[in-house]
């Protein structure tokens, strides 16, 4: 939503103090213009990305203006479910999340905390986790090694968004040149027309420069810096999970690993020590 607002703002910003001091909105108008440089920059977009990565990049808009997935209550959540997960396995032993870690649709365990039970990425990533540790994986350095590569991994395929738009936002000022230059031969080649027209050919090619830098750095650009704001903050989520892990597995108790995972997140977002505290007290025996 603040994308579309901020993308409001600029627009009134530029237009109407230009129209105040007495420019012509009309001559703005240049649907050909805005077509040669929005379609190349479409295109060159086209052009530099994969099928996978043109998908990557609607879906990183979309995130750009829904704003970040994970809330505070999110938060809460998960770190209600990491200390439920340490309590089983410390009380009960690793081996008795196997049947929870296999089947987490039908786990009673995970079935308490609906928020991350329907989030699949984020299930999936703490499960293969517990299962590797069920299995016998006790060295949390090799553990954080094979996080962080997972983690790296997952970042670079959803920057693959912002970095397309990102590209797309450092051709758009070169495009409005190529548009410019097209108006200017196009102005050349009317030379015989009388200075009435020749104004207006000559405005409605400078039009194509202005329009190129004008949608690159107010729209394109804070765009791909909006869609990996969006991803880095959730990338907190894992970030988090992986706090716990590694400190459940160097043999904190429950609480202890829980508040390792708490200290990465953000402040904005964090929840406070007794927040949690509360959260976890009414949790039933695992």
């Amino acid at each position: 939503m603040l994308v579309i607002v901020g993308a409001i703002f600029v627009t009134l910003c530029v237009l109407v103090p230009y129209a105040v001091h007495g420019g012509h909105l009309g001559i703005l108008w240049q649907p050909l213009e805005f077509i040669i440089i929005l379609g190349a920059a479409i295109g060159a977009m086209i052009i530099g990305n994969t099928k996978t990565g043109l998908k990557a990049i609607g879906k990183g808009v979309k995130r750009a203006i829904k704003g970040p997935t994970y809330k505070k209550e999110h938060y809460v959540e998960l770190l209600s479910v990491l200390y439920q997960v340490f309590r089983l396995a410390k009380t009960k032993g690793m081996l008795a999340l196997e049947q929870h870690v296999e089947k987490p649709d039908e786990s009673t365990l995970f079935g308490q905390f609906p928020k991350f039970q329907h989030d699949h990425h984020a299930v999936e990533f703490l499960c293969d986790y517990l299962r590797m540790m069920t299995l016998g994986t006790e060295n949390p350095n090799e553990v954080e090694t094979l996080i962080d590569s997972e983690l790296e991994t997952h970042h670079a395929e959803l920057h693959v968004g912002s970095h397309g738009i990102q590209s797309m936002a450092d051709a758009l000022p070169a495009l409005g040149i190529v548009a410019a230059v097209l108006g200017v031969i196009h102005t050349m080649g009317s030379i015989d027309q009388p200075p009435i027209i020749l104004g207006g050919l000559i405005g409605a090619a400078l039009v194509g420069t202005f329009f190129g830098v004008f949608v690159a750095y107010g729209f394109a650009g804070p765009l791909a810096n909006a869609i990996a704001g969006v991803d880095n903050a959730d990338a907190k989520y894992y970030q988090c999970m992986k706090a716990g892990l590694l400190a459940h597995m160097q043999g904190y108790p429950p609480a202890v690993s829980v508040e390792f995972a708490r200290k990465v997140l953000w402040s904005t977002e964090r929840p406070s020590f007794y927040e949690v505290e509360q959260a976890v007290s009414a949790l039933p025996a695992p």
